[in-house]
């Protein structure tokens, strides 16, 4: 190896294939007495952009001091050549000696905005890592992957979740109320009694409290209310502003709607109490149904036409799209989709994009209609209703397919306008 040595003064300096700056005795590659400034960062230690020559430039790189990355532009950074790359199988070690993997920091902080991976459904990547987070165009909300499956930001795990309750109904059992797993198949069992004898109920949740309301056949105001992880008796809950039979309902976690001819009631279901007006229908329902995504009701039936609402705010129902026809109708829904079914079809739409309905499948007895629905984020079910006598059926469907129903199980009595609610329906985030 031959020994060089140039030197310029006091500032630079090359022995035995060592450099100096500073120094006549470099003990190192580069051997700097005194500070080191770069143009892409601030301090003594910092790194610079040093193309890599024969050595020159060791493969692994200490910075001593702080690094900042400052923004330019979106997307462009201005220091160490606008990026920092780990490549794939290496790791950055940080002070503590913690190594972080290719594609891994342990912490970052945002000042501004940070954007997420963004596309439609169907470009999820198959097998990500779990706790994926992306902004799903086609639903227009966030979404993460559980380990198994993508759900919507909102959505909660829902162990020990999942029961279907019904109450009301006629001709029989008015004042019964009767309770499944939704995730299983079998019959009912019995939860608890009514208040009083009511046959044309409307009903909706949150995670933990069940309300029925309404009747029938003489229009009524009254609310009630269950704990839905155990059984017992309603207790009163306060009163519609609107008497009505067979109300449309839905809601979300923590408001649920009423509407009856072209009225539409509020409650905070946490909080006992009379409900407030809300707004109106564009045309008069009853004996149909309505159902929710944690930021939109749609209510269909007895008319051709849907119309939606949002249910955080207050305001008259907006034009959603049709039906294949006018009939008597059950509904449920998870975030994304809502189901509708009665007389023979079944129909679905996506909430968050208003539309016509699109056929779904089946109903398992053809006629059957004035029923019932509630649901999971998975299943759905249709409870009752009349073929055209009064039934004691419950059919079910999977949400994210299409299909005809199947048989569940049986109620205890044969009864239609059953009012059924879950722990677990689209309105709550989803399970």
């Amino acid at each position: 190896m031959p020994s060089i040595r140039i030197g310029f003064a006091t500032d630079f300096n090359l022995l035995n294939e060592q450099v100096g700056i500073g120094t006549t005795l470099p003990t190192a590659r580069l051997d700097v007495a005194g500070q080191i400034r770069a143009d892409n960062t601030t301090g003594s230690g910092g790194v610079s952009t040093i193309t890599r020559y024969d050595g020159f430039s060791n493969s692994s790189q200490t910075l001593g001091n702080t690094v900042s990355i400052a923004e330019t532009s979106k997307g462009n950074l201005n220091s160490i050549s606008g990026e920092i790359i780990i490549a794939d199988g290496k790791t950055i070690t940080v002070s503590d000696g913690v190594s972080l993997a290719a594609g891994r920091l342990d912490s970052l902080t945002v000042l501004k905005t940070f954007d997420l991976p963004s596309g439609g459904t169907s470009g999820r990547i198959a097998t990500p890592e779990k706790g994926s987070t992306r902004y799903n165009e086609d639903l227009g909300q966030l979404e993460f992957y559980t380990g198994y499956e993508w759900r919507t930001v909102g959505s909660y795990d829902g162990s020990g979740r999942g029961r279907g309750v019904f109450g009301g109904g006629q001709p029989t059992g008015g004042t019964a109320i009767e309770y499944v797993n939704i995730s299983s198949t079998g019959n009912s069992q019995d939860f608890g009694s009514l208040l009083s004898s009511y046959h044309s109920m409307g009903s909706f949740s949150s995670t933990t409290r069940g309300l029925f309301m309404g009747s029938g056949p003489v229009a009524i105001n009254n609310i009630e209310y269950v704990t839905i992880a155990s059984q017992s008796n309603s207790i009163d809950f306060g009163d519609l502003v609107t008497a009505c039979r067979n109300p449309l309902t839905a809601s979300s976690s923590t408001r649920g709607l009423s509407g009856s001819g072209t009225a539409i009631d509020y409650v905070t279901i946490s909080t006992l109490g009379n409900a407030l007006s809300f707004g109106n229908l564009s045309e008069s329902r009853s004996f149909a149904s309505a159902i929710a995504s944690p930021v939109r009701a749609v209510f269909a039936g007895t008319q051709v036409s849907m119309e939606f609402v949002t249910i955080s705010s207050t305001g008259n129902a907006v034009f959603f799209g049709n039906l294949g026809y006018s009939r008597r109708i059950g509904g449920f829904s998870n975030t994304v989709r809502g189901i509708f079914g009665g007389s023979y079809d079944i129909e679905y739409v996506t909430i968050a994009s208003s539309g016509n309905s699109i056929d779904f499948g089946d109903m398992n007895f053809r006629s059957n209609f004035n029923n019932g629905g509630c649901c999971t984020n998975i299943r759905g079910l249709f409870v009752g209703g009349s073929t055209p006598g009064a039934s004691n059926v419950i059919d079910y469907v999977t949400i994210a397919s299409t299909g005809n129903a199947q048989d569940f199980g049986d109620i205890g009595y044969a009864k239609q306008h059953v009012a059924a609610l879950s722990d677990s329906h689209g309105g709550l985030g989803g399970f």
